[in-house]
């Protein structure tokens, strides 16, 4: 027996993901230009980047733990297939198309304009409270060994030949290490930080996100080297972008 159905059929007409695709597939529409700059025409069929954004989004909606297990369910899920606007035959992602895929979306900053567009949506939608915003900080550990901390002003020639290239034993006991004093030779960006006095510190980069609290909206993120102010600093910058010149004098006086 022959059936005919498209994904789409299967998904209830009241599925929340519904309205979401049509939101996300407006942004999406209004960056088709960015999207054209980005891929050669010549080579290899690749992946779509808008396919490659709303994938990131059904991995985060549905706490999916990674890019293999989410190309996994791809295979069988017709909830995700419909957002993605793939048939049922349609070949399924390979997982390294996202690691190959992403330096080319982080370079355009596709990811930071898509966001932004979702914002705008939300502000024309009267969801935007000028008045009610908070800016909250966590700290992200950085790729950065801890092995790779080294007093800044060791020269290359002066440190021992390690016992193992891939894993050097290194005996960091009774030293005395700061960000003043020490950087990382891998990631010098990153700082030594800790979340309090009885946590562990390790190199980290502070992650700062400005929240809109009548609505509950994720408005504006970024991402700063773990200074000590940078969520002082950044909430400064993220709520310039999005306050006025009076509101944003406001907010600074009442934090101080």
């Amino acid at each position: 027996m022959l059936s005919l159905v498209t994904p789409g059929h299967l998904v209830p007409a009241e599925h929340p993901l519904r309205r979401v695709k049509q939101l996300a597939d407006e942004a999406l529409g209004e960056l088709s230009s960015v999207f054209d700059a980005m891929y050669s025409r010549v080579g290899r069929p690749s992946i779509p980047p808008e396919r490659l954004l709303k994938a990131s989004l059904l991995i985060a909606l549905y706490s999916v733990r990674g890019e293999r297990q989410f190309c996994e369910q791809l295979r069988y899920n017709f909830l995700f297939r419909w957002f993605l606007d793939m048939n049922t035959i349609e070949e399924n992602f390979d997982p390294t198309g996202f690691t190959h895929n992403r330096e080319r979306l982080l370079a355009h900053d596709v990811a930071g304009q898509f966001f932004q567009k979702i914002v705008d949506q939300a502000r024309a939608a009267g969801l935007m409270s000028s008045d009610h915003f908070t800016v909250d900080g966590t700290l992200i550990e950085a790729w950065a060994s801890l092995k790779s901390f080294r007093p800044r002003d060791e020269k290359p020639e002066d440190r021992e030949p390690p016992d193992d290239r891939g894993n050097p034993t290194v005996n960091f006991r009774g030293e005395k290490r700061s960000n003043k004093t020490h950087v990382s030779t891998t990631d010098p960006d990153a700082k030594l930080a800790r979340k309090g006095n009885i946590t562990t510190a390790k190199l980290c980069y502070s992650a700062n996100a400005l929240m809109e609290n009548r609505n509950g909206l994720l408005v504006d993120v970024q991402v700063e080297p773990a200074t000590g102010t940078a969520e002082w600093d950044a909430g400064l910058a993220m709520a310039g972008r999005h306050l006025r010149p009076a509101q944003l004098w406001a907010a600074t006086r009442d934090t101080t």
